[in-house]
């Protein structure tokens, strides 16, 4: 089981006339709505700051987008970038998870990077141009990675995040207050595996994908080699603490110059699975410089899972 990439590939690239991505175009979220495909991608300019851009697509291939980002920092917790973001629509609303990095840090314990510090953040639109910031899911930590599920679970919204080195799931009933208690680690690095894709680190890509058999999750992870691959897991649907399948085998990694080569050497990373008339279609940033587009079959990507 090998996603197949897009003869066309890379579908989206810097801007070289735009100062705010002219430098890379990488790791992106895309949703698929009213017949469009949505993308919102991790954009670096002239600043080498993050910025988050929009575009849209018919057949999610080629993209139109829109001249200034959508969502740029604000303030000192978010004066280095707004990083990898990851778009769900609920109940109606569509919902960012991004992560804010600045120079301030929040929450207690010491700065964890350069003096500042991450959060884990999430943002509402009605329109998936015109963001609020809602808040973070923790505070003081080294805590990305962090996806929505796609609808509420037991009546409480539901996110994966990332407590290095593991995956956890958090639960919350307003998306504002994420309590300690009602957070779990579901799986980490295969550390007893020495040969093993994903022994040093893992996380979640796109949004979960939920299928009769289980939430279906494409993730991200690395051994002691730092090349990004991808893999599968599956969850149970009313209790997706419950890893139910992890195949060993991965399902991507990077193989053209231009995954090996960029900002960011070895690096496919994606924030995105949306799933279209049976396809998945995974965009990941290549090389922290530019973005690709690999696919399969829903039902293909199910059966490795269910056998692997």
């Amino acid at each position: 089981m090998k996603l197949q990439r897009h003869s066309q590939n890379p579908v989206l690239l810097p801007d070289l006339s735009s100062d705010w991505e002219c430098k890379n175009v990488f790791n992106p979220s895309v949703i698929y709505h009213n017949g469009l495909f949505h993308m919102h991608y991790r954009a670096q300019g002239l600043d080498w700051v993050s910025r988050i851009g929009y575009a849209v697509s018919v057949d999610g291939v080629q993209w139109n987008r829109m001249r200034q980002p959508v969502l740029s920092p604000i303030d000192g917790t978010d004066s280095r970038g707004i990083e990898d973001p990851r778009v769900v629509k609920i109940d109606g609303h569509f919902y960012m998870c991004y992560t804010a990095y600045g120079r301030e840090f929040t929450g207690d314990g010491e700065p964890t990077h350069s003096r500042g510090g991450i959060l884990p953040m999430i943002a509402v639109s009605d329109n998936l141009i015109t963001w609020e910031r809602m808040g973070p899911i923790v505070r003081g930590e080294n805590n990305k990675d962090h996806v929505l599920f796609p609808r509420k679970i037991n009546g409480r919204y539901a996110a994966l995040h990332r407590r290095w080195p593991d995956v956890w799931i958090a639960y919350s009933d307003d998306l504002l207050i994420w309590d300690e208690g009602d957070m779990i680690s579901i799986y980490g690095p295969r550390h007893g595996d020495p040969d093993a894709w994903d022994s040093k680190s893992v996380g979640s890509n796109g949004v979960p994908i939920e299928t009769e058999q289980g939430w279906l999750l494409i993730n991200h992870g690395y051994n002691d080699d730092h090349i990004y691959k991808f893999g599968v897991v599956l969850l149970e649907l009313d209790d997706p603490t419950q890893v139910i399948s992890r195949p060993k085998t991965a399902i991507f990694e990077p193989a053209e110059l231009w995954e090996l080569r960029g900002d960011v050497p070895n690096v496919v990373f994606s924030n995105a699975n949306p799933v279209v008339e049976g396809m998945v279609y995974v965009y990941y940033g290549a090389g922290d410089h530019v973005i690709g587009l690999a696919t399969c079959q829903l039902d293909d990507l199910l059966q490795f899972a269910l056998d692997g």
